[in-house]
């Protein structure tokens, strides 16, 4: 009896662990930057720093900062932008005008409450 008592609430953990990965929240990207991510060698001496874009991204109760994983050709997404999206371990994924994104949170933070 005991064993099946913990098989059933291990199946609820797991189910509930695996729902909060997928549950859905709303934010709005709010400012862009430019951050080195490494180095490209173009010679035994040169190198030229290679950029990757940086996210700043608002929900209701939480600011995210969010990298590229890659430098590449991806599209600027403009500020003010309202995202849907889903966290995965340490990664953001949202779609903007049907292109879908991956980025790494870098960091987190609380928002503060504004007193009424």
């Amino acid at each position: 009896m005991k064993v099946r008592a913990l098989l059933i609430f291990g199946l609820l953990l797991s189910w509930a662990a695996a729902y909060a990965a997928t549950t859905t929240m709303s934010g709005t990207i709010v400012s862009m930057t430019s951050v080195e991510c490494g180095s490209k060698k173009k010679g035994k001496k040169e190198s030229t720093a290679l950029l990757c874009q940086q996210y700043l991204v608002h929900t209701a109760t939480s600011e995210y900062k969010i990298q590229q994983q890659k430098p590449g050709d991806q599209e600027i997404i403009p500020a003010n932008t309202p995202i849907q999206f889903t966290i995965d371990k340490n990664k953001m994924k949202f779609k903007v005008n049907n292109k879908k994104y991956e980025y790494i949170i870098v960091s987190t933070a609380a928002l503060n409450a504004q007193a009424n």
